[in-house]
């Protein structure tokens, strides 16, 4: 008996000893940086810092993604929202293709990931997608993005403080923060303010480069690069470029920037949402 309980404890101890032992190496591992490896967020930064300057020319002059019906879907679906768009843009500055330009790449994005979806829900009823989980709304704005919009709203020492004028926009009127916001930002009737936050973050964007004496309201690829990898994720400088997270559409791999470029310089949808 006695025996036994040796064996099991000595099997305990080389257990914990090699537990340790892993531990250990971890440790060491993360502390001098062994471990580090490219992630999304890195290569979508690299791309930003690596890209192609903008102008006013098209990337991609013969790519196809307006020809296929998930912009098909798209051009329909935001058409019916051409009110509470240029509403949204009135109230933050903001122009109104500006806002389609990055809305329509997040959509795109959607549409073609969410096959299943698509084929079921968005193209019979000619509807955006109203994200709910790990980003919300129809604009992906993430969760701790959101807060971080709210709060330089009424921080008027942050760099991404707008004025005065903007800090009630996004007001709560109950006593749970959290739930109202989850609520009003996928709120399947009503998309005012899905597109309020990615308005605001747009706005926010551009007043942080403005203070900086770098102008870029009138550069959707780097607004919608910013947007896309975390606006407050890179400090202005100045050489703005533009990259972001990978799209792959018709075989034609786009970057977000770039692509919500060509969407903002193209001929589509200039009949509602005209470039100012």
């Amino acid at each position: 008996m006695k025996g036994k309980l040796k064996l099991i404890f000595n099997i305990l101890v080389y257990i914990f000893a090699a537990i340790g032992f892993v531990l250990v190496v971890g440790y060491f591992a993360v502390r001098f940086g062994l471990t580090n490896v490219p992630g999304m967020v890195d290569t979508q930064q690299e791309h930003f810092i690596s890209g192609a300057k903008e102008d006013s020319s098209l990337f991609y002059p013969n790519a196809t993604w307006n020809t296929t019906d998930e912009w098909k879907t798209f051009e329909a679906a935001v058409t019916k929202d051409q009110v509470v768009i240029n509403s949204v843009a009135k109230k933050t500055g903001v122009e109104p293709r500006m806002i389609v330009s990055v809305l329509a790449v997040e959509q795109l994005r959607l549409f073609f990931t969410e096959r299943p979806v698509f084929k079921e829900v968005f193209a019979p009823l000619k509807v955006l997608g109203v994200q709910s989980q790990f980003s919300w709304g129809v604009m992906g704005i993430k969760p701790d993005t959101a807060i971080a919009i709210e709060n330089n709203l009424k921080n008027p020492s942050s760099e991404y403080y707008p004025g005065k004028e903007y800090e009630h926009l996004l007001d709560f009127t109950t006593a749970n923060p959290d739930e109202e916001r989850y609520t009003r930002m996928t709120n399947y009737q009503d998309r005012t303010y899905s597109y309020l936050y990615g308005a605001l973050a747009i706005k926010e964007t551009e007043t942080a480069w403005q203070k900086a004496g770098i102008d870029i309201s009138r550069s959707p690829g780097v607004v919608a690069t910013l947007f896309n990898i975390g606006f407050q994720s890179v400090a202005p400088h100045k050489d703005p470029q533009i990259g972001g997270a990978e799209i792959t559409i018709d075989n034609i791999p786009y970057t977000f920037g770039s692509l919500a470029h060509d969407i903002y310089y193209g001929d589509s949808l200039t009949d509602i949402f005209p470039r100012q």
